[in-house]
């Protein structure tokens, strides 16, 4: 079931780390734009601020840059 607040990110294992996913899901256009939105402040995990580009991300776990949410869809272990 799909929640038309969050796009759902489907990933092949069951962690992905920060930084991949803002480029997976087209948030930025590359590492150096992930790092710099990071750093800054201006992404969100579950709704907090996160600083670090290398933060695991599990199933179910969400993103927010710039008004945009992305949601985790990974195999369930």
């Amino acid at each position: 079931m799909s929640n038309p607040e969050f796009e759902e990110i489907t990933i092949r294992d069951t962690m992905i780390r920060l930084g991949q996913v803002l480029k997976l899901a087209n948030l930025v256009e590359d590492g150096v734009e992930a790092t710099e939105l990071i750093k800054n402040g201006l992404v969100k995990v579950n709704g907090e601020i996160d600083d670090r580009r290398g933060r695991q991300l599990h199933n179910g776990d969400t993103v927010t840059v710039n008004g945009q949410t992305v949601r985790v869809s990974a195999p369930q272990t």
